[in-house]
C-alpha cells in the first residue's frame, strides 16, 4: 500500500510523527484483508471483530514531508483466535523506515476472545502461503 506523506502527518520538523505509522499499519492490515477477500464491513455487521493485543514498531530512518512510502503486509503468525502480521515501511528510494509485528486477537461484540471462524482462517492462510 502506498502512503503519500503530507503536512499533517508530520511534526514541526517535517518528520512523520511517529504514531501515525500506527494508522499507516491499520490502513495497510484493512488493504490486506481485502486483497485476501474479506471485507472488514461484513466482518463487523456478524460480529467478528479483531483488535490489536500488541505492537512492536523498529523505527530505522526518518520519513519526511513529501515522501511516498510503500508499506508491505504478510502474515508471520497466526493460532486459533490471534492472527500476527510483518509490516516493512520503505520511502520512494526503497530505503527502510520501519519494520513493525502486530498481534491481532478476534473477538465477539463484547469484546471477549473468539476463535477465527473456519473460512476466515482459511482465507488467511492461502494468502500467508
Amino acid at each position: 500500500m502506498k502512503v503519500r506523506i503530507f503536512y499533517h502527518h508530520t511534526d514541526a520538523g517535517g518528520v512523520v510523527y511517529y504514531a501515525n505509522y500506527l494508522m499507516f499499519l491499520e490502513e495497510a492490515r484493512t488493504e490486506y484483508f481485502e486483497q485476501c477477500g474479506i471485507s472488514m464491513r461484513e466482518l463487523i455487521k456478524s460480529g467478528v471483530l479483531f483488535v490489536v493485543a500488541h505492537q512492536d514498531i523498529d523505527y530505522k530512518s526518518p520519513a519526511l514531508y513529501g515522501d511516498t512510502l510503500e508499506v508491505t503486509t504478510r502474515i508471520c503468525g497466526s493460532g486459533a483466535a490471534k492472527v500476527e502480521f510483518l509490516n516493512e515501511v520503505k520511502n520512494q528510494d526503497g530505503k527502510l523506515i520501519a519494520v513493525a509485528r502486530t498481534a491481532l486477537v478476534c473477538v465477539e461484540r463484547n469484546l471477549k476472545p473468539r476463535q477465527i471462524p473456519q473460512e476466515l482462517r482459511i482465507k488467511l492462510k492461502l494468502a500467508a502461503n
